[in-house]
This record gives C-alpha cells, structure tokens and sequence, in this order.
C-alpha cells in the first residue's frame, strides 16, 4: 500500500534527491516504512504548506516535524527519530542565552514554517526581530551578506550547509534549545498504521539502525 510522506529539502536531515541517500531523518523514515511492509511516495512542498496539507488531510506521513506545543494537537505523533539542537549563529558576538540574543541581534534568520520560528516567538522575540526564509542555503547566503545578524537553526542542518557557502568561521552559541523530531502522520491517522510505524522504527533504534544512519550522515 502506497503512503505519501511529504519532507523538506533540509541536508543532512532529509535529501529531496535521493541519489546519495535520504537523510539522517529521511532514510530512518524509508526504512521504518518499507520494513513495515509499505512503500513511500515522496513529496515536497513548502515547508509550511505541508504542515497544513498533512494535518488536514488524512493518512498521509510527514517528516522531520518538531514536536511543539503548537503543532500537539494538528497531527499523529509516530515515534521519535532523533534529537535536534538547535543555536545561535553569527559571523561575530556569540551570545550564550535568549535573552542576550534578544538584545543583541537585531535581525535572525529562521526557516519559513520550522519549529525555530515558533521557538523565538514563545521566547519573546518580536516579529521585527524574526526573519522567516526558505529553508536551505538562503539563511546562510543572507547572514553572509549582513541581511541578518545572526542565524536560528538545527546544529547538524547549519554545519553542514556553511562550509558550502563560505570559509569564513560561523560562530555557534551554546545549544538553546533540544526537541524531538518525529515521523508524524496526519490528525485523522489509521490506528493501524501507527502501530506498525511505531513498531518499525522502535525495531530500528533497538538494533542501533538509527544510530548507524546518523553517524553516517555526520562523518566527513
């Protein structure tokens, strides 16, 4: 049976081409999936447009999403994939908490629709302050620029993508922030196939597939 699975184009989580592999989060979910006994079709639309598509839809699979407070109630938590961190980057100043972030950087960049957005906004952070952009290069691309002062992202997502934008040194704060990201599946989601899911990828983290996948993704 075939299942749709919506991803963003966000290396090393999840690769849209899969020429050399899905992701870290990407290939964690294409294997829950197929050992499950399913097979995936993948899609990519912005990334705040596959929140909404997914979570007002019925069946259909979403990854890498941020357990948040605000996404709860929209949609199927299947399992955990893995942990995201998430910091500060700047070209200069690095801050060490929120509230110095707050004072110090005029403008940040986060990704358009990701968790980091409604991180900062739960923190207090004014709309001034927050730049949504398309997730990918772009943040990097604007901070280098000066567009930006500082950069709101996962850890793995921003050292990977920096060094193929610049040579100059991206300064990491400490991490502010850690949440779960989840294979997650539409509000109105077949108990059935939750279960086999949840199953599936718990098999994966047991026998230390998730770990190998990870580790894989990470090494230079």
């Amino acid at each position: 049976m075939p299942l749709e699975l919506y991803i963003p184009d966000a290396p090393p989580l999840t690769f849209v081409d899969g020429s050399k592999g899905h992701g870290m989060v990407g290939e964690a979910v294409m294997t829950a999936i197929a050992n499950a006994g399913y097979v995936a079709h993948v899609h990519v639309l912005p990334w705040a447009r596959s929140q909404k598509h997914v979570s007002e839809t019925q069946d259909i699979l979403i990854a890498p999403l941020s357990r948040t407070q605000e996404r709860e109630d929209r949609f199927t938590w299947i399992a955990p994939i893995m942990p995201m961190e998430r910091a500060f980057f700047s070209l200069d100043r690095p801050v060490s908490s929120f509230e110095q972030a707050k004072q110090t950087y005029r403008g940040i960049g986060v990704g358009l629709g990701s968790a980091q957005e409604e991180i900062l906004r739960e923190q207090g952070f004014s709309d001034e302050q927050i730049h949504p952009l398309t997730i990918g290069d772009n943040p990097a691309q604007m901070l280098l620029k000066g567009r930006i002062d500082a950069w709101f992202n996962g850890v793995p997502e921003s050292r990977y993508i920096w060094p193929k934008v610049s040579e100059r040194t991206l300064h990491m704060s400490p991490v502010m922030s850690s949440v779960q990201l989840y294979l997650a599946c539409s509000k109105q989601c077949s108990a059935q196939l939750v279960q086999d899911l949840r199953a599936a990828v718990e098999t994966l983290r047991d026998d230390g597939t998730l770990a190998r996948i990870q580790k894989r993704y990470l090494s230079p």
